[in-house]
């Protein structure tokens, strides 16, 4: 889209980007369909053993609640989530989303989830090289983290696919699982601009 090329901005809504069979594009706050598939998303065991969001969604007004907010941080550009679907049926496969864009430094961080019934497709390596390719020209970002908790080795092989290289271990940077008041470790991966773009198989 050349009205965000290198400038740091977002126009209110997310680009459709599309690639690697994979079609990303905004989520429908009044899309019963979108709603669901989100509460599945941040309900999910697995979502909760390696996450623990600042705020907990049980139900479907949470997670309308939920995508009204990533919404908003698109409309303010502070943020840009992404619905990932499938490309040929558009059956929602999961989440990526480009966070905490901060505007002078022209950095930002990455996260991203799959549904239970698509894992082990590469969804979120796929969507991963899309939203960073994006990020990282149309949006003019410079770095683009990822961190993930200590032990999450399927996040570490993503990050790793997709150009992210191990920077290090933040130490205690993330709740525990479920918990406020204990902390563990993080893998910081990073990609900047002028890294070279890996190729996906």
């Amino acid at each position: 889209m050349t009205d965000v090329k290198n400038s740091g901005e977002l126009p209110g809504l997310v680009p459709v980007l599309r690639g690697h069979g994979l079609r990303l594009c905004s989520w429908d706050d009044g899309s019963e369909r979108d709603v669901e598939a989100w509460l599945r998303g941040v309900t999910d065991p697995d979502f909760h053993q390696w996450n623990t969001p600042l705020k907990a969604v049980e139900d479907m007004a949470g997670a309308r609640e939920s995508i009204r907010s990533k919404l908003a941080a698109t409309a303010n550009g502070t943020g840009a989530s992404f619905r990932v679907a499938d490309a040929a049926s558009g059956t929602t496969l999961g989440h990526i989303a480009v966070n905490d864009i901060a505007r002078l430094t022209r950095c930002a961080r990455v996260g991203y989830w799959v549904l239970p019934e698509a894992r082990g497709q590469g969804v979120a390596t796929r969507a991963l090289a899309l939203a960073a390719r994006w990020a990282l020209t149309d949006l003019g970002l410079h770095r683009l983290e990822l961190g993930h908790a200590l032990g999450h080795t399927a996040s570490c092989r993503i990050a790793q696919r997709c150009g992210f290289l191990h920077e290090g271990t933040l130490r205690g940077a993330m709740c525990e699982a479920g918990r406020r008041d204990a902390f563990r470790d993080v893998h910081l991966h990073a990609r900047i601009a002028t890294d070279p773009e890996p190729a996906l198989p």
